[in-house]
């Protein structure tokens, strides 16, 4: 069949929405269906219309549905749609609730935070990552990966903070990689680097390259706000790297609600205790280490691939066996 699917990235884009579109087109044409990724809707006809965002794609969603009242539509809720755009643009995004077939969050605990009358539609599809084979780690830092682009979600500087926090003594270093939002959280990154020798911010970077750093790191450090289910803790995941997070959903919605890497989002004096007790106390990170193995399998590119064709079913699309990888 053929699907179009709708995100506000553009193919230069680095960014997470991207990333997301272009692995869900590989995960459908091996269903045999016709993908087409694009930016805005223009008028086209396709069997389906799947959104990857429900505020920023409101605009193609609502003329995909005006154009084609009986044709499957489904609508993928990222971070921003869940936690600002509901409270900021509420008629906008709940317009686009309300025309999906089925939505699709990226956490397990998304449907806490949606209107009841939508959760009956809601599908949880977990974002996956190829498997890495962990590499040799930094013998003069105890490296800390940082995946991050500089915008105020992420709250990219606070492990910065924290890291100033940590005794004289500690061999913590974080390696930032990401891109600045604007030219100001550049500047802000690039005078942090300069004036905390525990903080190293390398922009944005190939994605192998990533991938290279986070399997060699000593643990991954999300700090955000607001996530709508990071698939960078499914790259951490996959590399058998320890993760610490923010406590907030979208990673509770990952990690589970007992995972004991969590500290308070915003709070750097907890970051600071929490990446030193990894630095400190090996038992503490082997623990971590081995809850994220534990999920690992749930992050699998083919878990990830059966699943979001399950959405597409679900949405009232025939869909067949898928062919093998290759």
């Amino acid at each position: 069949m053929d699907i179009l699917l709708i995100t506000p990235a553009s193919a230069q884009s680095k960014g997470g929405n991207r990333a997301t579109a272009d692995r869900w087109a590989r995960h459908l044409r091996r269903y045999d269906h016709r993908v087409r990724v694009a930016t805005a809707y223009e008028g086209e006809a396709s069997d389906l219309l799947l959104a990857l965002h429900a505020w920023r794609s409101a605009e193609a969603i609502a003329a995909f549905r005006e154009r084609f009242p009986d044709r499957p539509l489904v609508v993928a809720l990222t971070g921003t749609d869940i936690y600002r755009f509901q409270e900021s643009h509420p008629e906008t995004t709940e317009a686009s609730l309300a025309k999906a077939d089925a939505l699709i969050g990226l956490h397990a605990r998304v449907a806490e935070d949606i209107p009841a009358q939508h959760r009956n539609k809601l599908h949880t599809v977990l974002q996956s990552a190829a498997p890495a084979a962990r590499r040799t780690p930094l013998k003069r830092h105890f490296e800390l990966a940082l995946i991050a682009n500089l915008r105020p979600e992420k709250d990219p500087l606070r492990p910065a903070l924290a890291a100033r926090l940590l005794p004289e003594g500690s061999r913590i270093r974080i390696t930032h990689l990401g891109g600045g939002h604007t030219e100001e959280w550049a500047e802000a990154a690039r005078a942090e680097a300069g004036a905390n020798p525990r903080y190293r911010w390398q922009g944005e970077r190939p994605h192998d390259e990533v991938r290279k750093v986070l399997a060699r790191s000593q643990g991954l450090v999300v700090p955000s706000l607001m996530e709508g289910g990071a698939n960078v803790v499914s790259e951490a995941l996959a590399a058998d790297t320890p993760v610490i997070a923010s406590a907030i959903p979208g990673n509770r919605g990952l990690l589970g609600d007992d995972y004991p890497g969590y500290f308070p989002p915003g709070d750097p004096e907890a970051l600071a205790e929490l990446m030193g007790r990894m630095e400190r106390d090996p038992g503490f990170a082997e623990g971590l280490r081995h809850r994220c193995a534990g999920l690992a399998p749930l992050v699998r590119p083919e878990r990830e691939a059966e699943t979001l064709n399950a959405v597409i079913a679900a949405a009232g699309c025939q869909v067949g066996p898928a062919r093998p990888p290759g």
